[in-house]
């Protein structure tokens, strides 16, 4: 019997450990607060890649579609609020009507890029949606002249904070004692939305939807052959994920209060992938561990590589950008050639490369 089997057999155990995760969650912003503001924001921009990899894994893991041009929808999301929240069109929107519009118009790119590409696969897929990326962030850098949109490479600055009312999510407040921050109040927002996105994946998975999905994942011409709709299931897939990039890039904008294309780079997407890979394809608990590594491993690197460096040697030897970067190559050859299927593998996966 497995440990999640024996969870099910004991929903005391169960329930007792999903309040102490959620004692752990609540209390944790105020924990990193202790350490510097810094590691409330790093959590922050953390839970924003969480919600990027899963929306990915719905195309890269339960369709079986690659995307290399994933960070583009992120950046729709991005520009959408921030052109409706800033003194750019001097339009001030509240943030609950121009959410949905983020998420509707990178939704709308998703279909725009998965209908010319349903009869793609391997590597030009990948590279169709890499050059799809490029060219979201080409416009984003000159809709500048000869009508000014995105204000180019400046980018938009003062964009909105989120606010209810006087409630603003940008301002500091003491409540019952404790100091409650722009970054803590975030925290807590985005940890809300992540978990709305997870019960919405989870339902996904064990619907009929994500059965048609993992079902062409593993054979699309066996899957046309029972009767599914490969054509708009597949489109529904590129729809879904866009739009979890766009809330996700919505957010984004709120919390930084400044965009410009230079967030939005291939690089970003490459590694919204490998939180996906690494994590474990198909596993949405696999891809929450992969994202929430690869957001906070760096960050520690860029915190001891220097001082240790000056320790050792009185000087900066190897930059912290490359010791991460010579880490992370390393770590995804090991991945690879130990544990293909990550290190949170879905049990079909897992089943499938036994097999092989």
């Amino acid at each position: 019997m497995t440990f999640t089997d024996k969870l099910k057999t004991n929903p005391t155990a169960l329930w007792s450990g999903v309040v102490l995760i959620a004692c752990a969650l609540i209390a944790l912003p105020f924990a990193l607060a202790m350490a510097g503001t810094t590691w409330v924001r790093v959590t922050n921009l953390a839970i924003l890649f969480t919600l990027l990899a899963l929306g990915l894994n719905i195309v890269v893991g339960f369709a079986g579609l690659l995307d290399l041009g994933y960070i583009a929808f992120y950046g729709v999301g991005a520009y959408v609020y921030a052109l409706l929240a800033s003194p750019q069109f001097n339009l001030h929107l509240p943030f609950w009507v121009i959410l949905p519009i983020g998420a509707l118009a990178a939704c709308v790119f998703g279909v725009l890029l998965g209908a010319p590409t349903l009869k793609l696969r391997g590597d030009y897929l990948a590279i169709v949606t890499l050059g799809f990326g490029e060219i979201v962030r080409i416009f984003f850098n000159n809709l500048s002249q000869p009508v000014n949109i995105t204000n180019g490479p400046q980018g938009i600055s003062r964009i909105d904070p989120f606010t209810i009312g006087s409630f603003s999510f940008s301002q500091n407040e003491v409540l019952l004692g404790l100091n409650f921050s722009g970054p803590i109040k975030y925290y807590y927002l985005l940890l809300l939305v992540l978990i709305a996105v997870i019960v919405i994946n989870l339902r996904l998975e064990d619907s009929r939807i994500g059965r048609a999905w993992q079902a062409i994942r593993e054979d699309e011409v066996a899957a046309q052959a029972m009767g599914i709709n490969t054509t708009r299931i597949k489109l529904l897939a590129f729809a879904m994920g866009a739009s979890f990039g766009g809330v996700a890039g919505g957010m984004f904008a709120a919390m930084q209060g400044f965009i410009s294309p230079e967030s939005f780079v291939l690089v970003e997407s490459v590694m919204v992938l490998s939180m996906v890979v690494l994590g474990g394809m198909g596993n949405i608990w696999g891809v929450i561990v992969g994202a929430l590594l690869l957001s906070f491993v760096p960050e520690l690197l860029r915190h001891t590589v220097d001082p240790l460096q000056r320790s050792l040697f009185g000087r900066l030897i190897v930059e912290p950008e490359v010791v991460r970067m010579l880490l992370f190559g390393l770590a995804l050859m090991l991945m690879m050639l130990f544990r293909p299927a990550g290190l949170w593998p879905s049990k079909v996966r897992q089943r499938e490369l036994a097999d092989e």
